[in-house]
């Protein structure tokens, strides 16, 4: 009995991480893989890759969560959300909030071995998580502040390969991931657009308009400038620059996909930001072999 209890509130907990839709956990690894790629030139200590897998996959898990509770009371009329843990009422504002604390507390036990210059920057990383689900009530670009908070782990990665921050270099990256994590998830909100206005949450799909797949294009361009302006500084080999230019085909059709802003359209379109920040990362793995 206790045995088919815990396996129950296991699979609502699982739920309410998001681990059985794991897409969000890629889309915050690849810029952090991509950081520790460019700070160590090469493959990056095998222990910090560990710590950073792991971090990425609490710290997404526990953003997930606040989101959830954030918006309990506005996801059940939403067509995409309404069935979530919280909003369906298999989970409690309590358990969440509770499980959000104990994310937060593993998280910062994997992080610790990380040395000084990385462990002061977990703090503004879990202030961003914490804050992000209630942009969305103060200002209609809550996109632009995912993408800081999704951009935090590349500084955190130059800190932790080197002891220190290269910033020029850091803010080049997190520049680049802000404009992609936009991009995706502005394609995201034109899911929900309709039921946002409804409910009277913002987003940058209600703020762009008619105008959202020509930001989002505009977006997604600089995202790959900016990509190639890195690599450029670091004087990256070919491979590279292949993994963005098919990166920047996957691009474009998405913004072909979604020409009609149909709602499963541009969820599909938002889930294959995936093999972008894939094949960006391959391209640069190849770059900087690990030898």
């Amino acid at each position: 009995m206790i045995r088919e209890r815990l396996r129950e509130r296991w699979q609502v907990w699982a739920q309410l991480m998001r681990l059985d839709k794991p897409v969000g956990i890629y889309l915050l690894l690849w810029p952090t893989l991509w950081a520790l790629w460019f700070a160590a030139g090469g493959l990056p200590p095998l222990a910090l890759l560990a710590i950073f897998i792991a971090g990425t996959v609490l710290m997404r898990s526990a953003g997930c969560v606040i989101n959830d509770l954030a918006d309990r009371k506005f996801d059940g009329h939403v067509e995409r959300t309404r069935q979530r843990p919280l909003a369906s009422g298999r989970a409690t504002p309590k358990e969440a909030l509770i499980l959000f604390v104990v994310l937060g507390l593993i998280s910062l036990a994997v992080a610790a071995p990380l040395n000084a210059a990385a462990l002061w920057l977990t703090v503004p990383a879990i202030v961003l998580a914490a804050s992000y689900p209630f942009a969305k009530r103060f200002h209609s670009l809550p996109q632009a502040h995912l993408g800081i908070a999704f951009s935090w782990g590349i500084p955190m990665a130059s800190a932790a390969v080197s002891g220190t921050v290269d910033w020029p270099m850091s803010a080049l990256l997190m520049a680049a991931n802000l404009c992609w994590v936009m991009a995706y998830d502005t394609l995201y909100a034109m899911v929900d657009r309709d039921d946002d206005l409804r409910v009277g949450v913002k987003s940058s799909a209600i703020l762009f308009g008619r105008f959202d797949r020509l930001i989002v294009g505009l977006l997604q361009a600089a995202a790959l400038l900016l990509l190639a302006f890195a690599g450029w500084r670091i004087a990256l080999g070919w491979p590279y620059y292949a993994g963005l230019l098919l990166a920047a085909i996957f691009a474009a059709h998405q913004l072909w996909q979604v020409r009609h802003r149909e709602r499963a359209a541009c969820f599909s379109a938002f889930i294959g930001n995936n093999r972008i920040g894939a094949l960006v990362f391959l391209g640069l793995a190849v770059s900087l072999p690990p030898f």
